[in-house]
This record gives C-alpha cells, structure tokens and sequence, in this order.
C-alpha cells in the first residue's frame, strides 16, 4: 500500500489536486482510495459524485470516501470524551460548553486519518490519497509516539491502579467523576493506534506529503511553515505542487501585474523548497470539477509520469538536538565553503550558495535563537543556534 497525504492553506485546491491524482493514478493500472478528512467535504463536489462514510467506486479503478468525522469521534473518543465533559461539568462548567471542551483540538481530523489504518490493510487496494483538513495540527498531534508510548509503559498502569483503590472514595466523599475500565481501555486503544499510524506515515518507503499552493505571498509563507514542521515531525515531502498559475496563452494587459507577482512568488517557491521537485498547474479556463476537467488538471500536473511513485527521497533539512545544541543540518552536495552565506532575519533563515539561495522558515524552538556557527563538512551545512549573547 502506498499512501499520499495532501495538504495545504484552505482554498489552494487540495481537494481538486487530491481527486485530480486519484483518477490520474487510476489510469495507471492502481486501485485506488481517495478519502476526505476534511470535515468541511467538497471532494463528492469536486467529483459530482454523492459520497458518504463508505468507500463508493466512481471509476474504474477509483473509491471515493468523505469520513464521517462524528462517527468516528464516537467510536475512538466517545468514551473518553463523556469522562473529561462529566468532569468539567462537576467542575461547574454548564454541560454544552463541557461537552465541546471536551474534544481536543484537532482530535475530529485525527479521527478521520485514523481509516488509513483500516484501508491499509485491504489487500484490495494499491493507492490511498487522503485529502487532509487545511491545519497542521493534525499531524502535529501525531508527534508524540516516545511521549505516548513511555505513558502507556509507565504512568497508564499507575493511573488505572490508583482509579480502582481511591476511586470508590473520591465518588463518595466529594461526587467526582472517576474513570471507568472502559475509560482506560478506550485510551489505551487509542494511544496504540496513533502509535501505529505515526509509524506508518513516517515510514518513506511507505508514506509522503505533498504540499499544495498558489504564487500568493501568504500562501506561500504558511507553505514554507507547514514544510518546516513536517520535516520537524519525520514526515517526508516529495512534491510541491504550485496551482492556477496564469498560462502564458493570457495576454490581456489586465493580468500584467497578476502575472509579475506570480512570478516574484514563483522564484521564491523554487529556492523555499529546493530541492524537493515543484510542478506547475495552469489555472484552467473554468472550474475544475467534474472528471473531465480533473483528468485534464492530473495531466497537466503529472504529465506521462506515474503520480504513485516517489518523486522526492530524502530529506531538504534536519533539526536536531546535539550535547545541548540545537543544529539545522542541510545537504549541499558540490558546494564550496567559500561560496556558502548564512543570515538569519527572526524566523527567518537564507542560505545562499553562489548565486542560488534557499528561504528556510525556523520552528519556534529554533526562531528565539541566533545562528551563531555554520561548518560544511560531507556535503551537508551545520549551522548551530545559540542564544543570543546580549539578552535572554
């Protein structure tokens, strides 16, 4: 099973460039899944289709999926939830607005990516694309695997001990709401599957994001974040797509100025993202809806190329921790020490090589220190962060 996750600010056309891969995959001979986590759906719009909760073939070789997110909720937070809104209830808060408190932000769209699971163990399948919500907490929820799994070693055993002996006391002395086994059992469940899944999407043999965006200028910069905290959390990118780019075939005066932006934004995207491959996707003549009009879009992104291959491997960059430094580590094969420039501009670094450059937006852990040292040695740039000597 290969899995692509694709991903973007809101109204960049993920979802169009989701389905767009699907049917284009298709032709290529692999049965494939495409399956919305968005709770917002518009992928039954983008393909006329009427989706649900359940896979429905709409083309040879195609299953479409919009997940029921609150069904989902129910099933793998259901119980929990009910404890943590009984809590906060006994905690004064009125039940509706304990009820809503009671659901972690982001658990809705971790509960729909949750069917990547259940998907990649059919052996019906060959391609799952998962047209994600436009957030990145999502995948940041799923970051955590030591934290979680040392808790499931560790402190889960001493909790549900603790709720068994004092539990009957505190439900009597004070009326507080003490989880129930199945509480715990839900929670443990929980816990593994993210376990699982962490494991699987970071797997580069197995899983890869694609970023979509448009040449606009706080599109681009959310991109260049949403990119930094995937190499961050052990995600890979193997493909930035960059969508609805004026064709060169628009010459109306009109659209000079659109178009001189576009280009500015499009120098940027190539030296954000190197070395990670960008394709260009013409803005169509009108709206990408329909299998017609997706299966024009997939060509034009993919060309003759299979959309199920990997068309990046490796990874740009590295954050790491080292004997109490913080390192960002970036391959550059060729280059020569004399013709690598650093500076850092708050969360901001630019890394210059001859004539070539590359916009780095730094993690927060990162961006409150200065870029104190840079060595190139193996073909790969460390540069150490420090605080800074002057302030706190």
């Amino acid at each position: 099973m290969r899995l692509i996750l694709i991903t973007g600010k809101g109204g960049v056309g993920k979802t169009t460039v989701a389905a767009a891969t699907a049917l284009r995959a298709a032709g290529f001979g692999h049965r494939t899944l495409v399956m919305s986590t968005d709770p917002a759906h518009s992928l039954g719009d983008s393909l006329e289709e009427r989706l649900s909760g359940d896979p429905r073939q709409v083309r040879e070789n195609v299953l479409a999926q919009e997940v029921d997110v609150l069904r989902e909720m129910d099933s793998h937070w259901g119980t929990v939830q009910e404890w943590v809104k009984a809590l906060l209830a006994w905690r004064g808060l009125e039940e509706t607005i304990a009820g809503e408190i009671a659901i972690l932000p982001g658990m809705e769209e971790l509960a729909g990516l949750l069917y990547i699971l259940e998907h990649y163990e059919n052996p019906d399948l060959d391609l799952l694309i998962v047209d994600c919500a436009p957030t990145g907490e999502t995948l940041r929820l799923l970051s955590f695997p030591d934290v979680l799994r040392w808790w499931l070693d560790h402190v889960f055993p001493i909790e549900r001990q603790a709720a068994r002996v004092l539990g009957p006391i505190a439900s009597t002395l004070w009326k507080l709401p003490v989880p129930r086994e199945e509480v715990f059992d839900a929670a443990k469940a929980l816990t593994e599957r993210l376990i699982r899944m962490r494991q699987l999407l970071t797997d580069p043999q197995t899983a890869s994001v694609r970023l979509v965006l448009n040449p606009e200028r706080m599109v681009v910069r959310e991109a260049q974040r949403t990119f930094t905290y995937l190499g961050l959390y052990g995600y890979h990118t193997d493909l930035v797509v960059e969508n609805r780019v004026l064709p060169d075939s628009v010459r109306d005066p009109y659209f000079d100025s659109w178009r001189a932006d576009q280009s500015r934004q499009g120098e940027l995207i190539v030296s954000a993202f190197s070395p990670i491959p960008i394709r260009r996707v013409p803005l169509m003549e009108r709206e990408a809806v329909g299998v017609e009009m997706l299966e024009r879009l997939g060509t034009a992104l993919y060309g003759d190329d299979d959309p199920a291959q990997v068309f990046y491997r490796g990874r740009s960059r590295e954050f790491l921790e080292e004997k109490g430094r913080r390192v960002l580590e970036i391959p550059l094969p060729f280059a020569e020490k004399s013709d690598v420039v650093v500076t850092q501009h708050g969360d901001e670094l630019a890394v210059r090589v001859g004539n070539q450059k590359r916009n780095i937006i730094l993690p927060r852990t990162f961006a409150v220190l200065e870029a104190s040292e840079a060595k190139l040695e193996n073909n790969r740039l460390q540069i150490t962060f420090r605080r800074p000597s002057g302030g706190s």
